[in-house]
Parts: C-alpha cells; structure tokens; sequence
C-alpha cells in the first residue's frame, strides 16, 4: 500500500505497511534504531492510517519490530522553536487516526513502550506483550508529563490511581504487572508476539465485522456518555445489527448446528 503523496509525512520507509491475505493489515514502525518518534513519523502514522480507514481491513496489528515497540518521543526535537505544540499534536493526530480506525487495533509490544510509544499503543483496542516487555510513562523524569493522550487515555484504561502511580513515578511497568492492572490484554513469550497478535487479528478478521464495529463505538463512547444514554444507544444499536446477513448468519448457524461454527460475511 502506498501512502497519499498529497498528505505531509516522513520518509516512506519509517511506517511499513503489509496487507495480508487473511485480511489483517501489518503496520510496522521501522525507524532505526529504536522507533523513538519524530514528527515527521507521526505524521505518516496519522497518514497510513488515513489511508486504511478509507478501505478498511478486518483488522490492524501496529509492531515496533522483534526488538521493541518504541522508546517513545523523538527528544532532539525537544528544543526546536514551537517544538511542544506541534510534538502534542502530531502525537494526538496520529493516535486519533489510530483510535477512530473502524477496524479493531492490536498492538503487537516486544522490549519497550515508553513515553510516546505506550501512548499509541494505548490509542489500540488491545494489547499483546512479550513476557519480558517493559512499559511505562517516564515524560516525568525530564521534568515534564506526557503530551500524546497518557494522561487521558490511562486512567480510563487502569484507573486514576494506577495512571496517576505510572505517570507520576516514571517508572517502567513489567509484563506481567501490566497484565493484572488491564494495561495488557495477552502476555506472551517475546518470539510469540507477532504471531499472537496476528492471530488474533485474523480471527477478529474473520468474525461478525459490522458487530464489532458497533460494539468498539458504543465502548469507546460509554466514559463520555451518561448511563441511561449508553443504554440507549446499545438498544439501538443492538437492535439495528438484527438486519445485517452476519446476524443471520450466526443465529442460523447456532440453532442448527451450535456455538462457535458461523461463517461471516461482514454485511
């Protein structure tokens, strides 16, 4: 796939993309040497996902590589003129094409997610990570806090407290801590990574689309929207999915032969 000539990016060779056969699109991050995050790749981030939104896959896996995701923030442009407004948005540019994507989002983690790093990997539905992964928020030890959606995106995913401990300390996060605070959702053997995140992406690929779809909308939405509303809106929603041929599909399928055996079709 190639990224929109007419959209400002970075070099081309920074952010890989491979759309697979199975329907999952592989995003990778490939700025030697460890992925720290220029505004000129964020913006091609922000642009690559752009592109995939206007035909999207069944499902997005976002990778650093097999060493790590990223160190985070690109901080020789730290003191450039201008330099904190236009590092914040470009960050916020980039992780909101990667939230609003309709396709669900899995980020596929190996080594470290600091800084910027886990703050994209926060804009994804899901989080796979290696069993030797560090994560954390360390904006604080240079006298400063995070500028790419931490502070808000956080304590929405592992509480205010839990975000308020990362942020506020600096300090790294092991795997398996991450795992128990809903910070990562699969813990894996490093060399297992990509292949989990891929299978996982491939099964979601595979499955009712339009209903996930609905489902990470209202979910995204419930924190913003008052109960009796985000009721509301899961009633029509729910009700609405009843005319899609994948709903068919899957009651069909459950009533004949039982759970788990639906082929669908992703209308």
């Amino acid at each position: 796939m190639t990224v929109d000539p007419d959209r400002p990016v970075g070099s081309e060779s920074e952010v890989v993309v491979e759309r697979r056969d199975d329907g999952v699109a592989l995003v990778r991050l490939n700025r030697p040497k460890m992925n720290a995050l220029s505004t000129g790749l964020l913006a091609q981030v922000r642009s690559v996902f752009a592109v995939l939104q206007e035909d999207p896959p069944g499902a997005v896996v976002l990778w650093g590589g097999p060493r790590l995701f990223a160190a985070g923030a690109d901080v020789t442009e730290f003191t450039d003129p201008g330099a904190p407004a236009l590092v914040a948005t470009r960050f916020h540019a980039a992780t909101e094409a990667i939230s609003s994507l309709s396709s669900v989002t899995i980020a596929a983690i190996t080594g470290y997610a600091l800084g910027g790093g886990l703050e994209l990997a926060l804009a994804c539905d899901l989080r796979v990570v290696a069993d030797d992964a560090k994560l954390g928020q360390p904006e604080i030890l240079l006298g400063i806090i995070p500028g790419g959606g931490a502070t808000q995106r956080l304590p929405r995913l592992v509480g205010p407290a839990r975000a308020k401990d990362m942020i506020l300390t600096g300090r790294q996060v092991p795997a398996d801590e991450a795992l128990r605070m809903g910070l990562a959702d699969r813990v894996v053997a490093a060399d297992e990574v990509l292949d989990e995140a891929l299978r996982l992406g491939s099964q979601l690929a595979h499955g009712a689309r339009l209903a996930q779809v609905l489902a990470k909308r209202i979910i995204d939405s419930a924190a913003e929207t008052p109960l009796a509303q985000g009721l509301d809106h899961e009633t029509s929603a729910f009700v609405s999915v009843f005319d899609t041929e994948d709903a068919r599909h899957g009651i069909d399928s459950f009533l004949e032969r039982g759970p788990g055996r639906a082929r669908f079709v992703g209308r």
